[in-house]
């Protein structure tokens, strides 16, 4: 008795010198410091149908999606005083936010917390991958080339986003927040250098790029666990993958993410440099830390022999989410380390930084119109990995994940202060604009109904449209007139209210089925501290944002506020989608960006003004009005993709057989490529949201089987197909690439699916390949 009660007094006191080790610790880290915010992040699975639905950006109705490259996924982050205001911001590896989608989360959000959270403090952003499934916006003119709404798109992105908002609430804890900025050269260039010409002389000298070369980044550390996350802005398009792309991926900025979040998991701990756990550009995994691992290759050959490919088996749904790799990393209580790479600024920008060349000639593309021998086809911007569009996906993600842990390791200014927003709806078909004269004075001007330029056809660099329309056409072509006309003839008024933009669709004034595009509009700005959000529902150019953003500022200023350390970022995409705000200048060249332009040339001036009224109002308590209501059109979507009727295999073949295995007894080397294909089902049966298509394992010992890779990993791609477009069969190929960093082993490829038979019942499946060396 004597001994057991030694031991729990020994126990006692080893627990209380363990709380006063901690709190010493934590004290000696600066982390315990007098927080004022509860902070909170989490994460959800945003991935959606990966077969049969059109992908949204690059309106190409041949672009359908047949597979995953990497997972999307909604990372929040909540900020909140003890007592007080907070706001939420999400962003979402999607092309852009949806008022459709951001309308159903409210809805859900207040049914579960009551006016916590509604449509003024909670911004949903976009990172404008071109590589996400489509159909989840509301008005017609994009939804077009998706056949209409599809359902399955929206309900992920609904689904993700309030799952993700709740593990940010559920997450709420004592933490501060540090903010850092810093210069990106490589990770981007302008698009359209001559529009940007067409800006004052004057208000081009004072910047020393023509575009934002700045990364805004946010350091989240919770008091307790130290650091829990990172958020950052910094402006450049989702498009390194190109218009021909059918795996489901989030770009560059996902990318980013990816390699960030495995960074810090492996790191554990914020103070490492990027360079000491990347290896070839790309973050190790779980597979890096597994010991167990054995040298001798007659070994691993005997072993992996003893591993041939079993029939393909019936399987539980919850086993994709059991096996993927990424939970068995982190901590039973410990929140998962959560890393946004939001957009900005990016009309203009692109990330295919060594320039825009003719496909045919390899020349130079036109300066002002972006074609090759009058054509726009043939102009197509190039990345740093050309011709590899995954390997320029990777380096424009690696550049922006090694800027931001620069910028998280050595963030030290605090953000302190209120937390605060203003939010407001906004007609921008009938807006009046005070602008000032060029001889002094002022006149009052109106923005436009919605009308689409010639120039939108044309398309971009990093995507070019189709038949004889180019870029910087302010004229417009009789036949293609006639065309519009058919749908909707402008009125004079309109010509006039959009001059010089010759338009190509008066998207506007197009009401059926229903709306074709966005009237009323969003405006909000966040406030945390010194740093203040402005969320816009668009792509403004880097001129147009730095207007907006300087706009703000400047109110900052005269209401006696000093604004040395005032952090102004700009969201893009946000809250709502209305494609692209030029500066008046550039408007005049009707490249695509001016021609994307809806509401006319004033657009610009009158988001300055309604900002700067939000500005006003933030900084001296004041409230705004709510504005008009948008509509909410989810009951009137019509959808004509047609569903999943049925799966099927040939006769004595069994979902999850193998259809293409790996050949006996073979060693594959780092740096080469494993291909297995199994007989499959519709990735539409089940989006295994949370789980995965497809897996690496490691075997452990004789007989156990470790996940390493999943389809969350840039090194692991999941291919879908079907011999043809009726067929009831279908077949999965899943392909990876040995990291470098991969440990010597035996191996098997896994692929989880879900078929529906003829009476709609739907039944999970497993399959694996024969093992095989790595060496």
């Amino acid at each position: 008795m004597e001994f057991f009660y030694s031991l729990r007094v020994k126990r006692q006191y080893a627990s209380i010198w363990f709380w006063v080790f901690l709190v010493l610790l934590l004290s000696s880290r600066g982390l315990s410091s007098d927080s004022n915010y509860l902070i909170g992040l989490g994460s959800y699975d945003i991935t959606g149908p990966a077969a049969d639905v059109n992908m949204m950006g690059y309106a190409n109705m041949e672009q359908i999606a047949s597979g995953i490259h990497f997972r999307l996924r909604a990372r929040t982050f909540i900020v909140a005083e003890p007592q007080g205001n907070r706001v939420v911001f999400v962003n979402l590896d999607a092309c852009m936010a949806s008022q459709i989608v951001k309308i159903k989360v409210i809805e859900r959000l207040k049914a579960r917390y009551g006016d916590l959270y509604t449509e003024k403090n909670v911004a949903i952003s976009g990172i404008h991958t071109h590589a996400g499934p489509g159909g989840y916006l509301q008005y017609v003119v994009y939804i077009v080339t998706s056949l209409g709404f599809v359902r399955q798109s929206f309900d992920a992105l609904v689904d993700g986003i309030e799952k993700s908002v709740l593990q940010a609430h559920e997450n709420l804890r004592p933490g501060s927040i540090f903010v850092n900025k810093g210069e990106l050269l490589d990770a981007s260039i302008s698009r359209s250098p001559s529009a940007y010409l067409n800006n004052p002389a004057s208000e081009r000298g004072k910047y020393k790029y023509n575009v934002d070369k700045e990364m805004t980044l946010l350091k989240f550390v919770d008091d307790q666990w130290g650091p829990v996350g990172s958020f950052n802005w910094f402006a450049t398009h989702g498009t390194s993958m190109s218009r021909t792309n059918s795996l489901i991926s989030g770009d560059n900025k996902g990318a980013a993410a990816r390699f960030m979040e495995d960074w810090f998991e492996q790191s554990n701990a914020g103070d490492s440099s990027a360079d000491e756990l990347v290896s070839e550009g790309i973050p190790r995994r779980v597979s890096d830390i597994i010991s167990d691992f054995r040298n001798n290759h007659h070994e691993l050959l005997e072993l992996a022999a003893s591993f041939q490919s079993p029939p393909g088996k019936a399987a539980t749904k919850i086993l994709s989410v059991a096996r993927r790799v990424r939970g068995i990393l982190r901590e039973a209580e410990k929140p998962g380390f959560v890393s946004a790479f939001c957009q900005s600024n990016c009309g203009d920008v692109s990330p295919n930084v060594l320039g825009a060349f003719c496909i045919d000639s390899g020349l130079p593309c036109d300066f002002n119109h972006s074609t090759c021998g009058g054509k726009n086809e043939m102009c197509y911007g190039r990345g740093p990995g050309y011709p590899d569009e995954f390997e320029s996906t990777r380096i424009i993600g690696e550049r922006q994940f090694r800027k931001a842990v620069d910028l998280f390791n050595k963030a030290s200014e605090k953000l302190e202060g209120k937390i605060d927003y203003r939010h407001s709806y906004l007609d921008f078909s009938q807006l009046e604009v005070t602008i000032p004269k060029q001889n002094g004075g002022s006149e009052t001007v109106k923005t436009c109904p919605a009308a689409m330029g010639f120039a939108f056809a044309a398309g971009t660099t990093d995507g070019p449209g189709a038949f004889d329309f180019t870029q910087g056409d302010d004229k417009g072509n009789p036949f293609w007139r006639l065309v519009r006309d058919l749908l909707k003839k402008p009125d004079k008024e309109q010509i006039n209210c959009q001059y010089p933009k010759p338009i190509l669709l008066d998207t506007g004034e197009m009401k059926q089925p229903y709306d074709w595009a966005p009237s009323i509009l969003p405006i909000q700005i966040l406030q945390v501290g010194q740093l203040v959000i402005l969320s816009v529902p668009g792509e403004f150019t880097t001129m147009a944002g730095r207007r907006l953003r300087d706009a703000v500022k400047t109110v900052v200023t005269t209401t006696g506020e000093s604004n040395s350390n005032v952090h102004v970022v700009l969201a893009g995409l946000t809250n709502s989608y209305s494609q692209y705000v030029t500066t008046f200048e550039e408007y005049q060249v009707q490249r695509y960006e001016g021609a994307s332009t809806l509401y006319g040339p004033h657009t610009l001036s009158a988001y300055i003004q309604e900002f700067k009224k939000l500005a006003s109002a933030l900084l001296s308590g004041q409230p705004v009005e709510l504005g008009p209501q948008p509509p909410d059109l989810l009951d009137k979507q019509i959808s004509f993709l047609t569903p999943v009727v049925m799966d099927s295999t040939p006769i004595g073949v069994n979902f999850g057989d193998c259809k293409s295995d790996v050949p006996q007894n073979t060693t594959f080397r780092r740096g080469e490529m494993v291909t297995v294909s199994f007989w499959s089902a519709c990735p539409r049966n089940d989006l295994m949201t949370e789980g995965t298509f497809a897996l690496v394992e490691i075997l452990h010992g004789k007989d156990i089987w470790a996940p390493a890779y999943d389809d969350d990993d840039f090194c692991l791609r999941f291919k879908w197909s079907r011999p043809s477009k009726l067929s009831a069969r279908s077949m999965a190929t899943i392909e990876w690439r040995i990291p470098d960093t991969a440990p010597l082993g035996v191996y098997r490829i896994r692929h989880f699916g879900a078929a529906k038979s003829l009476l709609g019942s739907t039944r999970h499946f497993t399959g694996s390949s024969s093992a095989f060396v790595v060496a």
